[in-house]
């Protein structure tokens, strides 16, 4: 009989799919490499081995929570629906014509993504709403059934609907949805007015086109998923991670699957914030780093910070501008292609490069003996001693240090020169400097002092790279919490259940209508309810409002956080100074003598955390023997140490090791370099310090 205490996440990577189960006796946890035929099936797999190490059957299983990239995949490959689009007449091609933006200044060949609906299989309407809300020309029946005629004989599997100002009016959006399902009533319809109903026609029409994209085949997926676990014993409700950092049902993401976009990311996220919260850090820096990408967050109060749009399906990967703009509710982060198994070679000016292209888990890095012959990061690093072959991902993956060396040495040394050791370390030096050059652009872009923050680290890579990381940026702390390898899945299983509702509503706060502002508040604050409290369990709530909020003339806006509560008409001035609180924060100065306005508003409700217990850091002089020895490559000093080698429960709580050293576990290794020290905490994590902050 399923126990609602035992909770299992799964998270589905580009090289592994990470399980976490949680059980009143403790956690079990495992990596196995990602089935991209059939992605259910390594979820399966990797339940039952969880369980399995657990001592529990599957049927015991009270709540399964998930995250996918399926849904980035799929954009990213073009994997989608046939689809067609709906919009007002002369707004055809806003997709295709995208903004003024251009990316890359002085590049004559600039490719920019190509819209997911070909032009021919966009139809317009000869209607308009006023940004207001108002009619301006009334949509006209005989031409909508016309429209739908052509719809019918196109032989659609979806439809996206996106109408000018709908956000502000969506009458017009469900006519045109009432006469689609009048005549194909089993066809898939997204419309704009609910899927993204905010200002910017652009990122709205991308929003509601990708939603639609995708969603026929991220209902069959959840479907047969759900299906599977059932035929498995598993009888428990299935919820799914949503970008934005909260869980929602199966039911609500397979009508809005593009609220999963960066569904797994997200959940790592909230696996650094918990323990942000417990350890009462109040400005933290997550790294996350697993097989095919490495994320960086910034964490503040204990909370990731967040963001309305979101870019996907990029021409030039990890290139900011040069992909579709998606508005969702999402974590915001700042993504590079730096994962383990980010494939290494040399560009046209001979340097060594890594990246964005991935050997991903079929065929994977050299080194895993399935017929990868790139060399990657996972193979750098076990050339430079810091991954012990035989113990990999628990033993589960047998590597060799011979194909690791072979590959270097006919992709990279041959072209440069290096002996394969020297061109390892090349490697994994451009990999932390990527990661550091991020690092610092997200905080300075965010007005924040990097050299001010913890670095909580996790996923199966980070712990081999984050002392290294701290190195280059100037970071004295790290803590690298239990369970670390599969952070994400974890991190799922600390997820509040959540939804954020939004309305684009423009409102100048010289003319500012408290009373009208109060009416639409009330309406996001039902939608967002209608989702949560359908949620199993009892819980409280919490209730979070955001005002995206410029300077008029402006061309972008800033959220401001705002207490929730009905407003007043004396209420500008507190608008007008949280603006510019927000404001000065992010960019230093103020403008004086413009007019400010608000565009867009969100409310999330979510069910509110349990406090965290304080863990305090916690130091005593105590002798830990080693395992044993290893030898690894120290990058800041630039040759190989020796090194002690311990096993990570055995690190009692208050053991202080120097490095360097290597503390080792199933599902990853911690580095640490000659200048930081190790100590064992009471909550099982790791505390890093820099030797010198230490005395």
């Amino acid at each position: 009989m399923a126990n609602p205490e035992i909770r299992v996440g799964v998270d589905i990577g580009g090289t592994f799919t990470d399980v976490a189960l949680e059980h009143p006796g403790g956690m079990a946890t495992c990596k196995v490499l990602t089935n991209y035929a059939q992605p259910e099936q390594a979820i399966l797999d990797g339940i039952e081995t969880a369980v399995g190490n657990a001592g529990l059957a599957m049927a015991d299983i009270g709540q399964v929570i998930h995250g996918t990239t399926l849904v980035t995949n799929a954009l990213i490959e073009r994997r989608g629906a046939k689809l067609a689009f709906i919009t007002t007449e002369g707004f055809r091609d806003v997709v295709e014509m995208r903004s003024e933006n251009r990316f890359e200044q002085y590049d004559l060949n600039l490719e920019l993504p190509k819209p997911l609906v070909a032009r021919e299989h966009r139809y317009t309407l000869n209607e308009r709403m006023a940004a207001e809300g108002s009619v301006l020309k009334p949509l006209d029946p005989t031409e909508l059934e016309a429209l739908v005629e052509a719809v019918v004989a196109g032989g659609y599997d979806a439809v996206a609907v996106g109408l000018i100002h709908a956000y502000a009016n969506p009458a017009h959006e469900r006519m045109v949805e009432q006469a689609l399902r009048r005549a194909m009533p089993d066809l898939s319809i997204s419309l704009s007015s609910v899927i993204s109903p905010q200002m910017r026609e652009f990122e709205r029409f991308n929003t509601v086109i990708a939603n639609a994209y995708v969603q026929p085949m991220v209902a069959a997926y959840l479907g047969r998923l759900v299906a599977r676990l059932r035929e498995h014993g598993v009888t428990a409700p299935v919820f799914m991670m949503h970008s934005g950092g909260g869980l929602i049902s199966v039911e609500t993401a397979a009508e809005q699957p593009v609220r999963l976009l960066e569904s797994g990311p997200a959940g790592g996220a909230i696996f650094a914030a918990d323990f942000a919260r417990a350890h009462r850090l109040a400005k933290v820096l997550s790294f996350d780093m697993g097989g095919t990408t490495a994320k960086i967050c910034l964490i503040e109060e204990g909370t990731p910070k967040t963001a309305n749009t979101f870019e996907v399906a990029r021409t030039y990967r990890f290139k900011k501008g040069s992909g579709m703009p998606v508005s969702t509710p999402v974590v915001e982060m700042v993504e590079i292609g730096a994962g383990g198994g980010s494939i290494a070679h040399v560009d046209s000016m001979g340097q060594v490069r890594v990246g964005p292209r991935s050997a991903a888990s079929e065929p994977g890095p050299a080194c895993y003996q399935r017929g990868g012959d790139k060399p990657t990061v996972t193979d750098a690093n076990l050339t430079l001693g810091r991954l012990d072959p035989e113990n990999f991902a628990g033993g589960a993956i047998p590597l060799s240090g011979a194909l690791a060396w072979d590959a270097l040495q006919a992709h990279l040394s041959q072209e440069t020169g290096l002996e394969p050791d020297a061109a390892a370390f090349a490697v994994t030096e451009m990999v932390d400097e990527n990661m550091a050059n991020a690092a610092r652009v997200h905080t300075v872009e965010n007005g924040r002092d990097i050299e001010a923050f913890t670095m909580i680290a996790f996923g199966g890579g980070a712990p081999l790279h984050a002392c290294r990381l701290c190195e280059k940026l100037g970071i004295a702390s790290l803590i690298i919490p239990p369970a670390a390898g599969v952070g994400s899945a974890v991190g799922f299983l600390k997820a509040p259940f959540s939804y954020e509702a939004t309305k684009g509503f423009f409102q100048r706060l010289d003319a500012f209508d408290a009373e009208a502002v109060n009416h639409a508040l009330a309406a996001l604050e039902r939608e967002a309810l209608s989702f949560v409290t359908a949620a199993p369990g009892s819980f409280t709530t919490e209730t979070k409002m955001t005002a995206m909020m410029r300077y008029a003339g402006q061309g972008w806006e800033i959220p401001v956080v705002l207490p929730y509560r009905p407003f007043t008409p004396g209420d500008t001035a507190q608008l007008h100074a949280a603006f510019e609180e927000s404001y000065r924060t992010l960019f230093g100065q103020l403008i004086d003598g413009l007019e400010i306005e608000v565009t867009n508003w969100s409310v999330t409700v979510a069910s509110k955390l349990p406090e965290e217990p304080e863990v305090s850091p916690i130091f005593e002089s105590q002798d830990l023997p080693a395992n044993g020895a290893r030898s690894f490559f120290d990058a800041a000093l630039r040759r190989t140490v020796e090194a002690a080698e311990i096993e990570r429960n055995k690190l009692a709580p208050g053991m202080t090791v120097a490095g360097p050293a290597v503390v080792v576990e199933d599902e990853t290794s911690t580095i640490v370099t000659s200048g930081y020290s190790v100590t064992g905490q009471n909550d099982g994590s790791l505390l890093l310090r820099r030797k010198e902050a230490v005395q």
